[in-house]
């Protein structure tokens, strides 16, 4: 017997290296495949009165087949031509209609078979829920009746999805829906030409024009044709009789968006001249107000292309932005315009300017409220006032105003002013409401006094969600409800104008997340979802929140999985992944902040590190990786040295508890995880090996800033050499495992980044494996994919890390 380990050890690393040398699509363990394929439970959402509930059905993984279906990257934009919609976009399959008071189900008939369903709005009143209909050759606007639980086609013509937002939206009635389609008679697509016309040519005459580093950007003059053939729209409203009315002419439209009353649509058309730079959001902009047939009354802005942004944090366009309707009137317009010509680096005392202009827009618009910081939104109310955030980058800082939008003059009153890196201190978010136009507005009580706030309720025990009254006038809180040991619930919509009726989602480590009504002032809970358990083949994971310290005093946190029946003293240190993402802060004790809760269902996830309980494995999630830069100093400027720091104190506190083999421990990580982990084997022997993917390693190729960091290569290029881990890929010692998806559209993770890096790694005799996983962006959803990955994982961490000594004893038991 010990002959035949003995042969088995002095074989194993030969079988292992035939084992990974293999092509095609690997399938890992069944009980790995079973993490993939587990019940997926549907998402969930309520009519505008919370009577109904409708549950929608998520299906499993799309194939491989799936994913290679045609696509077309324009300006920033991943298009399938043959549908004129996005490529690869997440979608359900069918729909449960629950009435709450009764908790009677009922299925929505007359859907096709096999729908691959997405967009799905409510209509205001709740009376019909619209959605497209993905077919081969378009998409399909559909609309299903609630009270007769029945869908149907509405009109035949085809949708354009291919630009940011919804390309539709219910009327204010809730009779009818204004749409994007494909112009009627287009013709076919461009075709390029065999043989160039000459040189692609970009050219600057001046000025700085930096930018982050984009891809899928436009190419050459025929991306410019394609462009304009997928992204052009006709607008038409569409009555839920079927019946069309044509607004307006063919134009590239961003947004079309109603005025609360239906008398206008504020329109946002795209036009040249394009980019090459930057993507189509930075594209020159036309603004105008329309009438619901189409008629310009109003030419509002016209806007160049935006390709001479600063790249500092909270740097921003100049000209009107954030255009959009008031949601509290009938037609006013609001925008915002920079102060300072949208550069943070120009001293002066206000940065941004608000402005409105009511209808029919006439005269000059009124000067709204002034902000010292850059302008970050604006939550309107029916009593009326409005709140008005601001906040600046550098040093998080978050303020919120209440000002008096038909009252400019009257002063303002600070509400909030804090950092947003105090979780302890969050205050909370407004909950909101439907407005008599069916916007949504602020949700107030004891006539407009009082907000309804809902947060995370962070605490160092912690997170604890709550609800709280805030007044208006005293500043003074009151808590209405908080989650109390041992679940993790939180709100998720009120049921009633006063705030004492509430649906939650509630969860423990060992019960999996449902649907409450919780009746605030008596605690009743009346449970209305029994979701089944999605990993049944894990329920019994011992999980922990567990609360370190690292060397200079900072505090940590992560949570501790352990296999279904591990005994330590029986069984002895595991082998253990940790898997991270590093997070910058301007404050130790902001980083030291616990961010979960002790509470949450142990949830297993193929994506994360939980495949590895099923290789006998301890699995460290979510273990924070502070980067602190306090006062004058950059959070980068320490970055690996805190890394490192922090890691040590992760496998200290494991080798303390008597849980992990601190000569086994491995690290791994997603995108800026993948990152952490290719400069921690670089900079250190702390593991074993590592698993990186989809990450960035060589930071000269994204010159213009990365992540936090605010400076460019030129400002701080020995910041850029030194936490670029391929410049040290040399130091690299222990194996690692590299995957990226080959179609990654991610800023700054260009596929290259893990090819070039592998190749370096491989060059100076390092151990690397290199997985490059086509028709996959920078995540991954083919079934064969994250199977494959999934195969890649546990066998890298079973050859490099877990060691023959640990024989299945463990798994098995």
């Amino acid at each position: 017997m010990k002959r035949s380990i003995l042969l088995l050890f002095l074989f194993l690393p030969f079988i292992f290296a035939d084992a990974l040398a293999q092509d095609g699509y690997m399938t890992p363990s069944q009980n790995l495949v079973d993490l993939v394929d587990g019940a997926r439970n549907p998402s969930v959402s309520f009519s505008p009165d919370r009577n109904i509930m409708l549950l929608q059905d998520v299906p499993s993984l799309p194939s491989i087949e799936e994913m290679a279906q045609p696509q077309l990257r324009l300006a920033g934009i991943r298009i399938n031509p043959n549908t004129n919609g996005p490529s690869r976009s997440g979608y359900v399959t069918g729909f449960t209609l629950r009435d709450m008071s009764t908790g009677r189900d009922r299925t929505i008939s007359g859907l096709p078979e096999n729908p691959v369903i997405t967009n799905v709005s409510w209509s205001p009143d709740g009376s019909h829920i619209a959605f497209l209909l993905t077919k081969t050759d378009r998409l399909e606007l559909w609309v299903a009746n609630v009270e007769q639980a029945r869908a149907w086609r509405l009109v035949n013509g085809k949708v354009n999805d291919t630009y940011y937002g919804s390309p539709m939206s219910w009327t204010e009635d809730g009779e009818s829906l204004l749409v994007k389609f494909v112009p009627e008679g287009r013709g076919e697509a461009p075709v390029r030409e065999m043989v160039p016309e000459g040189p692609v040519i970009q050219e600057n005459t001046g000025g700085a024009r930096p930018a982050r580093t984009y891809q899928d950007l436009l190419e050459d003059t025929h991306d410019e044709d394609l462009f304009d053939y997928y992204f052009m729209a006709q607008l038409a409203e569409v009555n839920l009789d079927g019946s069309l009315k044509m607004i307006g002419s063919p134009a590239i439209y961003r947004t079309a968006d109603l005025s609360p009353d239906g008398e206008y649509i504020l329109v946002n058309k795209t036009e040249r001249p394009y980019s090459y730079r930057v993507p189509a959001y930075r594209f020159p902009q036309n603004i105008q107000i329309w009438d619901r047939d189409g008629n310009m009354v109003h030419q509002f802005a016209e806007l160049p292309l935006a390709d001479d942004v600063p790249i500092a944090f909270s740097s921003t366009t100049e000209g009107p932005r954030s255009v959009s309707w008031r949601n509290d009137a009938p037609a006013t317009l609001t925008w915002v315009e920079a102060l300072d010509g949208g550069d943070p680096s120009v001293d002066v005392s206000m940065r941004d300017r608000i402005y409105q202009h009511e209808a029919p827009f006439r005269g000059n618009p009124t000067e709204l409220f002034e902000v010292a910081y850059r302008y970050a939104g604006i939550m309107w109310s029916e009593e009326d006032f409005a709140l008005v955030s601001e906040y600046w980058r550098a040093d998080r800082h978050v303020r919120t105003w209440k000002i008096y939008p038909d009252n400019p003059s009257r002063e303002a009153e600070l509400i909030f002013d804090r950092s947003t890196e105090d979780r302890y201190g969050d205050p909370g978010s407004p909950e909101m409401k439907r407005s008599q136009y069916g916007t949504w507005v602020l949700h107030t009580v004891d006539d407009g006094n009082t907000l309804l706030l809902t947060g995370t309720g962070a605490t160092p025990e912690g997170n604890r969600p709550f609800l709280r009254k805030y007044n208006l006038e005293t500043g003074e809180t009151t808590e209405l409800w908080r989650s109390e040991a041992p679940y993790y619930e939180f709100i998720v919509t009120l049921l009633d104008d006063e705030g004492m009726q509430a649906i939650t989602r509630r969860e423990s480590v060992s019960v999996q997340p449902n649907y409450y009504v919780r009746d605030i002032e008596s605690g009743d809970l009346d449970q209305i979802t029994e979701f089944e358990h999605p990993t049944p083949q894990l329920k019994d994971v011992y999980k922990e929140f567990i609360q370190y310290e690292r060397e200079d005093g900072v505090n940590l946190s992560a949570t501790l999985y352990l296999p279904p029946g591990y005994d330590k003293d029986r069984d002895g240190p595991l082998p253990v992944l940790v898997w991270a993402y590093p997070r910058e802060f301007r404050s130790a004790d902001a980083a030291g902040q616990v961010a979960d809760s002790p509470y949450r269902f142990a949830g297993m996830s193929y994506w994360g590190p939980h495949f590895a309980l099923t290789q006998g494995f301890a699995v460290v999630e979510n273990a924070t990786m502070p980067i602190v830069g306090e006062g004058d100093a950059n959070p980068n400027d320490t970055f690996v040295e805190q890394l490192i720091m922090s890691a040590e104190a992760v496998v200290n506190e494991m080798d303390s508890r008597g849980v992990g083999d601190p000569d086994r421990f491995a690290i791994g990580g997603h995108s800026y995880g993948a990152f952490m982990t290719a400069n921690l084997l670089a900079h250190s022997r702390i593991f074993k090996a590592g698993i990186a993917r989809s990450g960035a390693y060589n930071r000269t190729l994204t010159p213009f800033g990365f992540q936090a960091e605010p400076r460019n290569f030129w400002r701080a290029d020995h910041i850029y050499l030194s936490m670029s881990p391929f410049m040290h890929a040399d130091g690299i010692k222990d194996p690692i495992l590299f995957i990226h998806g080959m179609e990654d559209n991610n800023s700054g993770t260009f596929p290259m980044q893990s090819e070039r890096m592998y190749a370096a790694v491989s060059g100076l005799g390092g151990i690397a494996r290199l997985v490059m996983l086509p028709e996959e962006s920078h995540g991954y959803r083919a079934r064969e994919s994250v199977l494959h990955m999934l195969y890649e994982q546990s066998e890298w961490l079973n050859t490099y890390v877990r060691g023959i000594e640990q024989i299945d004893d463990v798994i098995n038991r």
